[in-house]
């Protein structure tokens, strides 16, 4: 006796069994009605007993756990769930909404293109109502309490599909040794034979269970339900989400690298499309045929509508669970010898050939049907057959392989005439499809095609194995399947401008909406599909995409093949967001990234800014000051004392290999070739467009050894280019990069006593210019630890900025202030090193740069080489629109009145008149300097190197402030300091 368990449908509590999804529970509970549809607001039921899914979708929970949109199919039932139908005002019997449905006729496809853009000042008011009317369910405002995790998995063998094809492979994998993880998108294993009595004794039964318990005698085999492969990437990188009972966790996204994969996915039923084809009470027959061995009550008046023989496994089905059943088959086909059909007729089950099924009756649940009998050469109707009552309908239009992963890697399908079906033709990555997915359905044949293909997947493992057929092979009872019949549009006594055959249920697409796209003019499928709507719905088409192809091959006259397909793009069902942010979420969406010297900072009252990922000390307040006093004192204190900067957080690359000169060659716009051991050089790296997208300083440190360094907040993705050119456009240069950011810290002594500083240090090492001037790098021992010393500067006065392993980093920096108090050593933060910087004129980019500067631009033509062959963006700067001469160029900016602090962003103007002005440039940077007791401000005006001198205007909503354009570098044009 299986256990009860409570849950509630739109507020009213029902009882179901344990193990059965909601859908099983509803249906059981005799709830036929489920839904709404999107546009018309139509009753609905469920269609069928899977992910393809489209009508009975709801919204599961409340509050800060609830989730819109969610398959009845697909929820495993618990104790206490709530559910609530969508789509729906007030209630889902009584739908406002439903006169939509009345009121169809005003609301073809594509209405909305149309409708809604005149006239132009009533869009407001359109806005409001179409919002309101947008989507299905209602996201949670609130937190959401749960968590999720991702998972990455490697492995020689992925399993795509738990029935029968995949179990078998997954045996005749695991006999191989081979690492085999077998994933199933429901919570039970078996495919096929969960839509049969399993206590009946068939064929699939009896080799499911051969199969699986011969596959738990292997450890080598991990086998997970409830998890569904949503997307198939390159080089076999596959996504999976996987829905948990655990507590803590809710969902878990598998991220699997195998080295080989198989699809056994196997294939979607198809509706058949004929006039109000959509009422609740009608579903596909296999689905139907599996509530029903459930245990679900359906009803004792069953028609079966089908052109296939496949269909009438759920009629004799339907028939033996309970032989008082009504069962009648309306099969549009003249005849069929299928050995199911014998078997039907021999349990007495009504079979009308040559009839279809035109037209059906009942608002909330389908009561009756309309038949006639067509002429199957004309495909026209000839004959009324009349009215049949009934309580369900079961429709069955043929299969569908489950393709979408297969097309996903980027796989070739191929139509099959036969079947109407597009099946795997050429597989691009290291795959194959087994099954149904591949358009096999008999037993037998599935077992010796997974045979045949495994026998070749496993030999490229190098493993010979017997090509050994499965031992119940031949004893399966091989079963005859006549030809099915193609009718894309079933016939009807109806104008068919009168009618609602639906091919998206969800949309409300019908095929007359897809005959007005084509008279609109659309020709591509992708074009229709995005007119009508029709697979854009949560399902993304996986009953309707094939029958809206179909049709529109039936109205232009096309054939299928010619038409192609829709793109199958990923997930395959729907993700939730939880589940692909994982646990970045809140403190841990982006990593707070801290240097070996952070603990400091904090102890000294330090005030922080996000730089990229990073805290960065900001400015270092004492006695109560405010910003603005303390980046003066700090400013001040580095131009006449020392300074000390915590510059760990730069991007460091380690660049090694024979060819590392020739790569820095390429990648940046200077020359390499004849840098010395010991020496360093600044650099300017481009974009492909010839923009600035990165600078630094890079020393060299032995024949074949260079560290590069990056600014902050480009460190990654310099390093992501870097690669990037390295294995796409030169893997013929033999450089390897290492990112050591986090290996070492950078200390960064400014200042006129800077010397007086590092020599307490080092007693022992000769510091003057001659040995070690500016530019250049030694190996110094500090304190008995190995240190990377580079005379550079980003201040403009003297500086040495000491690389130290980070684990040493503390101390040192500890070490540096206990010896430079007598100079009054001033730790100074980000801000004052961007005043100390503009000071100098020297640029940072991402501030003075915007993807659309060049060096020529930042008046940097210096840095440009004139004889290297090429490098990135070389091309780029001869362009016309590069080498302009009103293109805008740096220059320094000054106020008339020194104490104003212009706003950086501010644009500037040569007239003042009424908005809109002709802007001529904007403020990159501007800052108080200290030093100078006035203002100072970076500029990028067009033609600005020729307006030196020149008076212009930065408008505000309150003033205009006058300003004159001036050289940007405001203290030591001739640097005297660096070598003083």
């Amino acid at each position: 006796m299986s256990k009860k368990i409570s849950f509630t449908f739109d507020g009213k509590k029902y009882f179901g069994k344990e193990n059965h999804s909601l859908a099983d529970a509803l249906l059981d509970n005799g709830i036929f009605l489920l839904g709404r549809s999107f546009k018309y607001h139509r009753p609905r039921g469920l269609i069928s007993a899977g992910s393809e899914e489209a009508n009975a979708i709801v919204q599961l929970e409340t509050g800060n756990i609830t989730q819109p949109n969610v398959r009845a199919t697909e929820i495993t039932l618990y104790e206490g769930l709530k559910a609530k139908s969508q789509n729906r005002w007030p209630t889902l019997n009584l739908d406002i909404g439903s006169i939509n449905d009345f009121l169809s006729r005003f609301f073809p496809a594509g209405f909305y293109y149309k409708t809604f853009m005149w006239p132009p000042k009533f869009w407001e008011k359109y806005e409001y109502f179409i919002r309101r009317a947008a989507g299905l369910g209602k996201s949670p405002t609130d937190d959401d309490p749960d968590k999720y995790e991702h998972f990455h998995y490697h492995c020689d063998v992925l399993i795509v599909g738990g029935g029968i094809s995949g179990l078998y492979a997954a045996e005749l994998a695991a006999k191989a040794n081979l690492k085999v993880l077998v994933l199933e998108q429901y919570p039970q294993l078996g495919g096929e034979i969960n839509n049969q009595d399993k206590l009946k004794e068939s064929d699939q039964n009896t080799i499911f269970q051969n199969i699986y318990s011969n596959l738990k005698n292997f450890d080598n085999v991990k086998i997970v339900t409830s998890t569904t492969v949503f997307a198939y990437m390159h080089n076999n990188y596959l996504l999976a989400s996987q829905k948990t009972n655990n507590k803590k966790i809710r969902e878990i996204i598998w991220k699997i690298r195998a080295k080989k994969v198989v699809l056994s996915t196997g294939s979607i039923e198809r509706p058949l499309t004929f006039h109000n084809n959509d009422r609740p009470g009608i579903m596909l027959s296999h689905s139907a045929r599996k509530y029903a061995n459930k245990g679900i009550d359906l009803g004792k008046n069953i028609i079966v509508f089908t052109n296939n023989d496949y269909a009438y496994e759920a009629a004799i089905d339907l028939k033996l669970i309970n032989n008082e059943n009504k069962v009648t088959v309306v099969d549009i086909r003249n005849d069929s010898k299928g050995d199911l059909i014998k078997k039907a007729k021999t349990l007495g089950i009504k079979i009308l050939f040559n009839h279809v099924v035109t037209n059906t009756k009942g608002r909330k649940r389908i009561n009756s049907v309309f038949v006639h009998k067509i002429d199957n050469e004309k495909n026209k109707i000839i004959d009324n057959y009349g009215k049949i009552s009934c309580d369900i309908l079961c429709v069955s239009g043929g299969w569908s392989p489950t393709v979408h992963l297969f097309t996903q890697s980027r796989g070739k399908l191929i139509y099959r005439e036969s079947d109407a079906t597009f099946i795997p033709n050429e597989s691009f990555q290291n795959e194959i499809s087994i099954g149904a997915c591949n358009g096999t359905y008999a037993l037998d044949k599935i077992l010796e095609e997974t045979d045949d293909k495994m026998s070749n997947l496993l030999s490229s493992f190098k493993i010979n194995i017997k090509n050994n057929n499965h031992a119940s092979l031949n004893k399966i009872k091989k079963i005859f399947y006549d030809k099915m019949k193609h009718l894309w549009i079933i016939p009807s006594n109806i104008d068919f401008k009168k009618t609602k055959m639906f091919v998206d249920f969800q949309n409300d697409v019908t095929a007359k909406d897809i005959q007005l796209a084509l008279k609109e003019g659309y020709r591509s499928i992708e074009h229709v599909k995005r007119y009508t709507t029709t697979g854009m719905a949560t399902d993304q088409g996986k009953t309707s995409n094939i029958n809206a192809l179909g049709i529109i091959s039936k109205l232009t006259d096309t054939p299928i093949y010619k038409l192609g397909t829709t793109t199958f793009r990923l997930p395959y069902t729907p993700v939730t967001f939880g589940a692909l942010a994982g646990r970045h979420v809140k403190e841990f969406f982006d990593v707070e990234r801290t240097t070996p010297m952070h603990q400091w900072h904090l102890d000294n009252k330090a005030k922080f800014e996000d730089v990229g990922q990073w805290k960065r000390a900001w400015y270092y307040p004492i006695n109560n000051e405010d910003m603005h006093q303390a980046v003066n004192r700090e400013v001040k204190a580095t131009r006449n004392g020392i300074g000390i900067l915590d510059a760990s957080t730069l991007g460091k690359i380690d660049i090694k290999g024979r060819d590392a000169n020739e790569f820095l060659n390429r990648v940046y716009t200077n020359a390499w070739s004849k840098l010395g051991i010991g020496k360093c050089r600044y650099g300017l790296m481009l974009g492909d467009d010839g923009m600035v997208i990165d600078d630094g300083v890079t020393s060299r440190l032995g024949e074949n050894h260079y560290i590069m360094t990056t600014t902050t907040g480009n460190a990654a993705s310099v390093m992501s280019k870097l690669e990037d050119w390295l294995q796409t456009e030169w893997p013929e240069l033999k450089v390897f990069l290492t990112s050591v950011t986090e290996q070492f810290a950078t200390i960064s002594i400014n200042g006129p006593f800077a010397t007086n500083l590092i020599q307490k240090l080092c007693v022992n090492f000769d510091f003057s210019y001659e040995n070690f001037p500016h530019m250049s790098f030694k190996n110094i021992e500090i304190g008995g630890v190995n240190c990377r010393v580079m005379r550079i500067s980003f201040t403009g006065e003297k500086c040495y900025e000491i690389n130290v392993p980070s684990s040493y980093a503390q101390s040192l920096w500890s070490k540096c202030f206990e010896l430079g108090k007598e100079f009054n050593i001033t730790p100074y933060g980000t801000e004052a090193m961007h005043v100390l910087r503009a000071e100098k004129g020297f640029v940072i980019v991402g501030q003075e740069t915007d993807g659309s500067v060049t060096p020529i631009d930042l008046d940097m033509s210096w840095i440009v080489s004139k004889k290297k062959y090429d490098f990135i963006g070389k091309r780029a700067l001869y362009r016309s629109d590069t080498s302009r001469e009103d293109r805008k160029q740096l220059v320094g900016i000054l106020t008339k009145d020194p104490n104003i602090v212009l706003e950086e962003g501010a644009q500037l103007v040569e007239k003042v008149s009424k908005p809109p002005m002709k802007m001529i440039g904007h403020i990159t940077s501007s800052y108080y300097s200290p030093n100078l007791g006035r203002s100072i401000a970076l500029a990028l005006v067009k033609e600005g190197l020729k307006k030196k001198g020149k008076k212009i205007y930065a408008p505000m909503p309150n003033k205009t402030i006058e300003v004159e354009i001036c050289n940007p570098v405001f203290i030591d044009p001739s640097n005297e300091r660096l070598s003083a």
